[in-house]
């Protein structure tokens, strides 16, 4: 089993330099000190990671990763499992709100399928891995092998890989695959020590007792888990081939130096893993929004992450990455093109005695 070097070597940490200059220009543009809010900080962390006074987010490279899960026999889910292979097929053919949003924001838009249970054609776009026909049922056993595991991280450092050679400022990870909230939820409840009953919501519409149903599996599996934290083991007894990919991307972004723009419940439990496993991979991370999944909280703060919006979105696909990412823009333009007090001849607060 061959990990890759993101996976066994700490991320270098943005520039400390950079982020000095940034924050002093912040001080002297045409405004009260800490007036644009969060944006100020926006820019000033976006410095700092690309390593450059003039930070942007124009180009901006988005990877879909794809998969099913076994553990879809247990009737944890409102869809059936062919909806993951049909919506592979509709991020191609341009669909998908993933796919609208990447092309009104201009990005680069790639779908690496992992595994589905039902093998799909060659479509355009579509990098077709088919790992495994999707994971084994974690309620009752590993869901991946170490080997599944090892490739799916290495799918996610090669998207890595494509983003930094394309030249992305940005690189944002969406998921696809119906069973993954329970997945996701699992692995939080065994990476956080948390309950089933507080991290685990209805994904794509379960009512009431059909959440209840999927905390009764998660208890299962964590059951049959133990007590193990670290991520690899994680990762293998409990997570998709998808989150495992995602995790591997996030990993590979921060070791080339490539900002990391978190989306919802899913992703966010991917990078969970991510800085369990490098702890500086945090520094690489922005965080998007607030999933309507009610276990995303605790993710969150388990990251110590204040995301930028919270829209109630629970779609998944790095929708909500995607809606957040003019924020990002915004803040780049204003750091870039405001005028400083000196440039504009307006007084500044340190110029008046009187």
């Amino acid at each position: 089993m061959t990990l890759p070097q993101s996976w066994t070597t700490p991320p270098p940490l943005p520039n400390a330099q950079t982020r000095d200059r940034a924050r002093q220009r912040q001080g002297v543009l045409t405004k009260p000190p800490g007036s644009l809010g969060r944006l100020e900080e926006l820019a000033i962390t976006l410095a700092a990671q690309q390593g450059t006074d003039r930070p942007r987010a124009d180009q901006v490279h988005i990877a879909v990763f794809a998969g099913d899960h076994g553990v879809c026999a247990e009737g944890i889910s409102a869809f059936p499992q062919a909806v993951t292979g049909q919506m592979i097929a509709n991020f191609a053919s341009g669909g998908a709100a993933i796919s609208v949003m990447a092309r009104h924001l201009d990005a680069t838009l790639e779908v690496v399928n992992l595994g589905t249970v039902t093998p799909i054609p060659p479509l355009d776009g579509v990098n077709n891995l088919q790992i495994a026909p999707g994971t084994a049922n974690l309620a009752r056993e590993d869901a991946m092998t170490g080997e599944q595991v090892a490739r799916a991280l290495t799918a996610g450092d090669d998207a890595a890989e494509r983003a930094a050679a394309g030249g992305a400022q940005v690189f944002v990870g969406g998921d696809m695959g119906i069973g993954n909230t329970t997945s996701a939820a699992a692995m939080a409840c065994a990476l956080l020590g948390a309950a089933p009953s507080e991290l685990a919501g209805p994904g794509t519409g379960l009512d009431a007792g059909g959440v209840s149903h999927k905390v009764a599996i998660i208890e299962r599996a964590l059951a049959r888990h133990g007590s193990h934290r670290d991520p690899l083991s994680v990762l293998s007894s409990l997570g998709g081939l998808e989150i495992a990919a995602l995790s591997g991307a996030i990993l590979g972004c921060a070791a080339r130096r490539i900002p990391v723009l978190v989306d919802g419940f899913i992703v966010s439990v991917a990078a969970l893993v991510a800085v369990r496993q490098q702890p500086a991979t945090r520094a690489w991370l922005h965080f998007s929004h607030r999933s309507g999944e009610p276990g995303h909280g605790q993710v969150l703060t388990a990251l110590e992450a204040e995301p930028l919006l919270d829209l109630g979105m629970r779609l998944g696909e790095g929708s909500g990455a995607a809606v957040a990412l003019p924020l990002l823009r915004s803040a780049c333009a204003l750091h870039n093109g405001m005028a400083s007090f000196a440039d504009a001849g307006v007084s500044n607060k340190e110029d008046h005695h009187g």
